[in-house]
Order: C-alpha cells, then sequence, then structure tokens
C-alpha cells in the first residue's frame, strides 16, 4: 500500500488546516498524481481540488507534492515516491487557501496583468500580418510556452515575503515574452513600470522558479535579460 498525506481545510468549518491520512493501492503507482486524487475523491467526495485538460495545459491542478510544485496531471506517483511509500500532496504556497487544494490565485493574476501581456504597436498596422524572420521568432522560444500555473511564482521566496510589490517570475517571463518580440513597440513602456526597488529588483536568484516549472521554462534567465535591457535604456537615457 502506498501511504498519503493530503491538506484537508474547508474556512467555513475549520479553526485550523489538517492532513488526513489514506491507503492507496500499490498500483496507483504507475497512475498519475491525478488519477490517485480521483480515486480518493470516489472514497471521499468532500475532497476539493482543481483539474481541467489532465494533458499539462491548462495549468489548473498546480500543487504541491512531496515538497517541490508541480502538475498533477503530468506528475507520475512512482516519480515522486522513488522508491518510498510516504506521498504528501498539499496545495501551492504562498497562497490563500480556498479550500483543501485549491488555491486563491487572484493576485497572481493581477500581477500578471501588471505587465501588458499583449502585443502593443503604435505603428501603421501593414496591409498583412506582421511577419518576422526565422531568427525573431526562435527568440520566443522558452517564453511562449507558458501556461500561467503559478507553480514557479507559488515557490518562490521573494514573492512570499513581497507579493504585493514583486511581480514574481511568471509575470516577469511573459513581460520579457513581449520585450523580446520584434512585432512589440511598447518596452520603454514595461521597463518605466519595472524601475521601482521591488517590481523587477526583488528577485534573489534563488532559482525555485527555474527548478519547478513543469514545462522547462527558465523564467529566472528572463528576469536577467530584463535587468539588462533595463540597464540599455537607462545608458541610452544618460
Amino acid at each position: 500500500m502506498i501511504h498519503v498525506s493530503v491538506y484537508r481545510y474547508h474556512p467555513g468549518r475549520d479553526l485550523h488546516p489538517g492532513m488526513d491520512r489514506f491507503d492507496v493501492p500499490e498500483e496507483l503507482r504507475n497512475r498519475m498524481v491525478l488519477d490517485l486524487l480521483e480515486y480518493l475523491h470516489e472514497k471521499d467526495p468532500s475532497l476539493v481540488y482543481r483539474r481541467s485538460c489532465r494533458e499539462g495545459v491548462c495549468g489548473s491542478d498546480g500543487m504541491n507534492i512531496n515538497g517541490k510544485n508541480r502538475l498533477a496531471c503530468i506528475t507520475s506517483v512512482g516519480e515522486v515516491l522513488t522508491g518510498k511509500r510516504e506521498l504528501t500532496i498539499k496545495p501551492l504556497p504562498g497562497m490563500p487557501v480556498i479550500r483543501d487544494l485549491v488555491v486563491d490565485q487572484s493576485l497572481f493574476f493581477e500581477q500578471y496583468a501588471k505587465v501588458r501581456p499583449w502585443l502593443i504597436n503604435q505603428e501603421e498596422p501593414p496591409p498583412q500580418e506582421r511577419s518576422q524572420t526565422p531568427e525573431q521568432r526562435a527568440r520566443l522560444d522558452g517564453l511562449y510556452e507558458c501556461i500561467l500555473c503559478g507553480c514557479c511564482t507559488s515557490q518562490c521566496p521573494s514573492w512570499w515575503w513581497n507579493p504585493e510589490d514583486y511581480l514574481g517570475p511568471a509575470a516577469l517571463l511573459q513581460a520579457y515574452r513581449f520585450i523580446a518580440d520584434s512585432r512589440d513597440t511598447g518596452t520603454d513602456l514595461r521597463l518605466s513600470s519595472m524601475k521601482d526597488p521591488f517590481s523587477l529588483f526583488r528577485c534573489r536568484s534563488i532559482g525555485n522558479c527555474t527548478w519547478v516549472c513543469p514545462k522547462g521554462l527558465n523564467p529566472m534567465r528572463a528576469i536577467g535579460h530584463i535587468r539588462r535591457e533595463m540597464l540599455k535604456k537607462a545608458t541610452q537615457d544618460v
């Protein structure tokens, strides 16, 4: 049997959060954590968690599994246990718990909106689409694939300490996605909005964001690129 501990908290009912323990069949070791949660949900329909596509695309089932933020739908039980029999599942850290494994991501998406995550171009529209060379398009690889699951931001200590002021790795990755886009002319606007001591510069290069990203992206590198763009702009303004 596999021993599973699941975080449980119902704010309208419970005074304090706790952990429920379950024993599940050994054959679930070869399934995904989401399958294990579905099995537990059949035993206890009151267990609450998010899920949707179960293909690692929607990002809705991000949670903390054995100490690391992951997507439950693409994380195998055996991969996490690595020979052990104890599995601990908790909500994403640093975000208010709505119930059990579901967190409130309102602030996360507010920070995301602050970087203006859309194409800005004040030039006269061309007669057809705005084209790019293969080299220009290649600059977006490793940036556009973000699914906004929140795993990186939720595992970032700098965001835990300054959630209202530091934009967090997911938002900053998306900021650089548009700064790097040859069709975008909003770089100065985005950089100007991040000149304060917190929005960008509160990053301490801990690297948790890159460690946990389920898509294999590197938010810390993107943050470094934004810092260089900021320095370049400051030099040009002198």
